[in-house]
């Protein structure tokens, strides 16, 4: 038993005042007398005795009474908690994509807000986490607020970083009035299942809200090869999780106006590739859009642009070499060339790739036009003489990395390795060539520059090379890439390697990007430094993190934007470009934890089968039965008691 007012119990010093009455009763009795004394004698002792104990009677009573009222005025009651502490929920909802979908209630996110609204005790304190926000300390009726302003998100947090957050915020609190409490599907992509929950040092609720439908085919992934100059293939991923499909419409929207329309069947747990040709228009907002009702609906539309390629601008510095110029076709590149002696240096900040094409030495303002060019995000390709100034070209390496040019080795070696996971042959080779003829060097430059090698020699020193370097790309040959010094002029290797360094000099727009996640898009074109991109749409605007360079804007996202669907990147009231963004694949996953399995596993971690089942638990716990009305019924009796001794107990 408890009190919620113990220090009511100093009151019974007040029993003193009836044992002081009952002691001190001054009532005296007068002497009659009697002829016969015999008699009265008999009388008199028989009257002394019940007085005696009818005193008795009534000093029980009203001490009894007093005591009983004191009880009453503590208000004792019985439960698990005292009556003046309030209990403190800890709820994480999920409110994912993947929890708007149906479960036998309908809406998985509605469902549960409802239930939570109706079944969380009134007088308690809560604490709302979402994946997007956390309310801290807010009582029921804003609790309830908070529940029903909440929208589907796309922030992909992690269950562990909600969990390390409870955990962080609950650190050294009770675990009896703090309660942790997580409601969510349990979904994870990864590809190796660990348990979530090791680390779990508090007692956590898990509350698992269950789709019906056990089927999802969601549009995984797009990309975009050209066929032609006049026609470009949209290869479509599709991906079936569940039961084989037959007739499935996919339609191609640019923008709102239907392309191509078709059906298709998927094999169980199958991806699928769909391919669409398309004309070369100036721009393509392209939509994916499937016509199927499964577990996941914001899956079965994909966005994706296809932007008219900037030419990338490169300018030779050196000897001209007539390969090289047809590497660099006017399609796709803005190629010219320059002898030093002829160099307009105010040129080279207008350029995405500069290439020293043999140049002997490396002149003081050269060198301080190419730093300043490489600071600006500019790449470099540097393809050296048969007999450098070494000096000269290591005080260039001495401002842009660690390392230099030591010696210049005379023999001839082949080059016999190729780095295949470098983003130079991304998707160049089907498979990793090993038997391929060897290109061979008549000597080459040995250096000790921090980087990675992306062609090498037999004796596993890099022949191409590229050098460590904060700001921008810079690329090394070891020795010059004429046919006297070389034939890996002659190899077919050399059109994919200088194609892809021009070419991803100029960061292109990508299809498509993952909302959420870290971005990065370039922007070709010089604006002024007061000036800002906008990203935007008709339903939300936003001003990206940007820098600017000499010649191109490098803007990063990540929290922003939310929703998916096409964006304008905008300069004032100018739309220089337009990008797409969709949700991540990993929400479209049909993979979740058995929380019976990690319920066995971990002794803090509790399996509820329901939230109205949760809180019903919870409520009964903390039930409290007041027993104030008990004593102070006792009272009345006692004071009614004595009332009855007074009255019928004759003396």
């Amino acid at each position: 038993m408890q009190y919620k007012y113990p220090a009511a119990f100093y009151f019974l010093f007040i029993l003193i005042i009836p044992i002081l009455i009952h002691l001190f009763n001054l009532k005296k009795f007068k002497k009659i007398e009697f002829t016969n004394v015999q008699f009265l004698k008999k009388i008199s002792i028989r009257t002394r005795k019940s007085s005696k104990l009818k005193k008795l009677l009534i000093l029980a009573t009203r001490l009894l009474s007093f005591i009983a009222l004191i009880f009453s005025f503590s208000q004792p009651y019985l439960g698990n908690k005292k009556i003046d502490e309030n209990s403190h929920f800890y709820i994480y909802l999920d409110n994912s994509e993947s929890l708007n979908t149906n479960g036998n209630d309908g809406n998985l996110l509605k469902t549960a807000i409802q239930d939570i609204l109706e079944n969380s005790p009134k007088n308690e304190r809560y604490s709302l986490l979402t994946n997007d926000d956390f309310k801290l300390d807010i009582s029921k009726k804003e609790l309830d607020k908070s529940l029903k302003n909440i929208k589907i998100s796309n922030n992909n947090t992690s269950l562990e970083d909600k969990i390390n957050t409870i955990q962080t915020v609950l650190k050294n609190k009770s675990d009896d009035l703090y309660k942790s409490i997580l409601i969510s599907d349990f979904q994870y992509n990864k590809k190796i299942i660990k348990n979530l929950f090791t680390n779990v040092t508090r007692p956590f609720s898990l509350i698992k809200l269950n789709s019906k439908v056990k089927n999802n085919i969601s549009v995984d992934s797009v990309y975009i090869s050209v066929i032609d100059t006049r026609e470009k293939l949209v290869s479509v991923v599709i991906k079936n999780q569940g039961d084989a499909k037959n007739n499935i419409p996919i339609a191609l929207y640019n923008s709102s106006q239907l392309i191509n329309k078709r059906s298709f069947s998927i094999l169980k747990n199958e991806k699928k590739i769909i391919k669409f040709p398309v004309e070369n228009f100036r721009q393509f907002k392209g939509k994916i859009k499937l016509t199927f009702n499964d577990t996941f609906l914001f899956d079965n539309v994909f966005y994706f642009t296809i932007n008219t390629s900037n030419k990338t601008s490169i300018l030779n510095i050196g000897k001209t070499l007539p390969y090289i110029s047809k590497i660099f076709n006017s399609d796709e590149f803005n190629y010219s060339s320059s002898s030093l002696q002829d160099l307009n240096y105010n040129s080279i900040s207008s350029q995405q790739l500069i290439v020293l094409n043999q140049l002997k030495s490396i002149t003081k303002v050269l060198e301080s036009s190419i730093l300043k060019f490489i600071k600006n995000g500019g790449n470099l390709l540097i393809i050296p003489n048969q007999n450098i100034e070494i000096s000269s070209y290591n005080l260039l390496f001495k401002q842009i990395s660690n390392g230099q040019i030591i010696d210049k080795n005379k023999d001839s070696l082949k080059i016999t390795t190729i780095n295949f996971k470098h983003p130079l042959f991304n998707k160049v080779f089907t498979k990793e060539v090993r038997n391929f003829e060897y290109p061979t060097t008549t000597f080459n430059y040995n250096h000790n520059l921090k980087g990675n090698a992306i062609l090498m020699f037999e004796n596993k020193t890099p022949f191409l090379h590229e050098i460590n370097n904060p700001f921008s790309k810079i690329y090394l040959f070891a020795s010059s890439l004429d046919i006297q010094s070389s034939n890996f002029v002659n190899s077919p290797i050399i059109v994919p390697t200088l194609y892809n360094i021009a070419r991803q000099s100029l960061k292109l727009t990508k299809p498509y990007y993952i909302l959420q996640k870290e971005n990065t898009i370039e922007i070709s074109k010089k604006i002024e430094k007061n000036k800002l991109l906008k990203i935007s749409n008709q339903k939300q605007s936003f001003i990206p993190s940007q820098i600017n360079f000499a010649n191109k804007v490098v803007l990063s996202t990540i929290n922003e934007p939310k929703i998916s669907g096409f964006y304008d990147i905008i300069l004032n009231k100018d739309t220089l470009n337009y990008i797409a963004y969709n949700n991540s694949p990993s929400e479209s996953l049909l993979t979740f934890y058995d929380l019976n399995t990690i319920n066995k596993e971990n002794k803090n971690i509790k399996v509820m089968s329901s939230i109205k089942e949760y809180f019903k638990e919870i409520n009964e716990k903390n039930k409290v039965q007041s027993l104030w009305r008990l004593f102070l019924a006792i009272a009345i009796v006692s004071l009614l008691l004595e009332i009855l001794i007074l009255k019928f107990f004759s003396i």
